[in-house]
């Protein structure tokens, strides 16, 4: 696509057999009907609005309330307090039903992900659509999907009402608004339709992991001796991987706890990689704790601090990157979408190794060996040890942002400043998620096989994203 071109796109019949017609307009204006939101009325009748105040055909692309609403629902994700895995899944779906509006802009040049993920049929729309805005469509798509995973919603209500209320004082038709929210809604039901039938529903009533007494399993760990999350996150349906066994890891290092054993080594590595971490070290275990629900006990009170998923973080790699490239919607949206998609099938792909080998965590083999008061830098998740997840996700969206941006994309990565912790710099995506892998040893929750592993893993599952996904007619970086 040339940027700073501005067209319109006239759509006529179904989606399943367009034709496009390029005009001069501003918004990539598509043709539709009304729609009458009841509150996006009011906003109409609050503001006096009689039509256009302003020409948007005199703007470029207005994509930032699209990021702006990605980073509302991470805001949302991190107060409803969702697990890594489950995060996964709260983000890949409307961040797909927000591509696949975009899409329609262009879709000689970018291809519909139906038919290239698992159980994603053909998204259609069955009426003709008329002067629709695209940033506001695909906006409304994401925020109307992500609606669907959360429970704070009303948060989304008001981010939606404040993009409504954005367009209608920038002086977009009524009209434009209600059709460019119908466009949206439309592709945002199918895409939730699609989601209900993940198997997630279904795995909310399965039984609750057990524990054993055996010396190498698994057990929870303090402060809050939390039950195994998501034993059953391997039965999810995956997007891109045949299956969640697809990629499994050789198995850990069986447990040994005789002095110079593989086992023991591994164990002594992580007990003084804490015990004599550096200031860099320390950062870096910090930076990318990304623990959603953190525990903290002062005397008898525990109480609990909120921060963004490993999932979440990456999430924002990805706005980080389109912002600091100045992408395009289309190209900001696939950029977001392809990175959910291996972020998700890491997640399930990870998950069923960690709920196989059951492998216990360092924290605990220390305490009970080694050193009763040692304690990790990093409170130690509530999930059994290998493989590594933040080491899997992070190698896979890695993958999927270099075949997009390119291999030597510097970017600054401010995601954790809001948690109060400093900017840190990277020269490439690899270089962020090696850092990322490696932070496990440093904070004291992973052995090393566990990192290593997880690496290869995550890289794998990433190469058969961009290899599976023709997502753009051409080179997309």
């Amino acid at each position: 696509m040339i940027r700073g071109v501005k067209y319109a796109v006239m759509i006529r019949g179904p989606i399943n057999a367009l034709s496009v017609e390029y005009k001069f307009s501003s918004c990539r204006i598509l043709r539709g009907s009304l729609l009458p939101y009841l509150f996006i009325l009011l906003i109409f009748v609050a503001s006096g609005c009689q039509g256009d105040k302003r020409d948007l055909t005199e703007t470029t692309d207005d994509i930032h309330l699209f990021h702006e609403s990605v980073g509302v629902y991470t805001t949302v994700i991190v107060h409803d307090i969702f697990s890594p895995p489950v995060a996964s899944r709260n983000y890949v779906y409307p961040l797909i039903a927000a591509y696949e509006v975009a899409r329609l802009s262009d879709r000689s040049n970018y291809y519909t992900l139906a038919g290239q993920i698992n159980g994603l049929t053909e998204i259609t729309i069955e009426k003709e659509i008329e002067d629709i805005c695209l940033p506001l469509a695909v906006t409304y798509a994401f925020l109307k999907t992500g609606k669907y995973f959360v429970f704070s919603e009303s948060k989304i209500d008001e981010q939606i009402e404040s993009v409504a209320e954005y367009y209608s004082d920038s002086g977009l038709s009524r009209q434009t608004i209600m059709a460019s929210m119908e466009l949206g809604g439309k592709v945002s039901d199918q895409i939730i339709d699609w989601a209900s039938k993940d198997g997630y529903k279904e795995s909310r009533s399965y039984a609750k992991f057990t524990i054993d007494n055996q010396p190498q399993t698994w057990k929870p760990t303090p402060p809050a001796y939390m039950e195994g999350i998501e034993p059953h996150w391997n039965l999810i349906r995956p997007f891109v991987i045949d299956s969640a066994t697809q990629f499994a890891p050789p198995p850990p290092t069986p447990f040994d706890m005789t002095p110079g054993s593989p086992f023991y080594k591994e164990l002594i590595e992580v007990y003084e990689a804490v015990k004599f971490a550096d200031e860099e070290q320390f950062e870096i275990a910090h930076f990318w704790d990304c623990n959603p629900y953190k525990m903290n006990v002062t005397g008898h009170v525990m109480h609990a601090t909120k921060k963004i998923t490993p999932g979440g973080h990456w999430i924002s790699i990805v706005g980080i990157a389109c912002k600091s490239e100045g992408a395009d919607i289309l190209r900001s949206t696939a950029a977001y979408a392809l990175t959910a998609i291996a972020l998700a099938d890491g997640f399930i792909s990870c998950w069923d190794e960690k709920y196989r080998s059951i492998l216990i965590r360092p924290e605990t083999v220390i305490n009970e060996y080694i050193d009763e008061s040692w304690m990790p830098l990093l409170q130690t998740p509530p999930f059994p040890e290998y493989t590594s997840g933040h080491s899997v996700i992070s190698s896979a969206a890695a993958v999927v942002l270099t075949h997009i941006f390119g291999d030597n994309f510097f970017f600054e990565d401010d995601t954790e400043v809001i948690y109060g912790l400093p900017v840190r710099s990277y020269n490439s995506f690899k270089q962020a998620s090696d850092e990322a892998a490696i932070s496990r040893l440093y904070g004291g929750i992973h052995y090393m096989p566990a990192i290593e592993h997880g690496v290869t893993q995550g890289l794998a599952i990433g190469q058969l994203v961009v290899d599976r996904i023709q997502i753009f007619n051409g080179s997309i970086n």
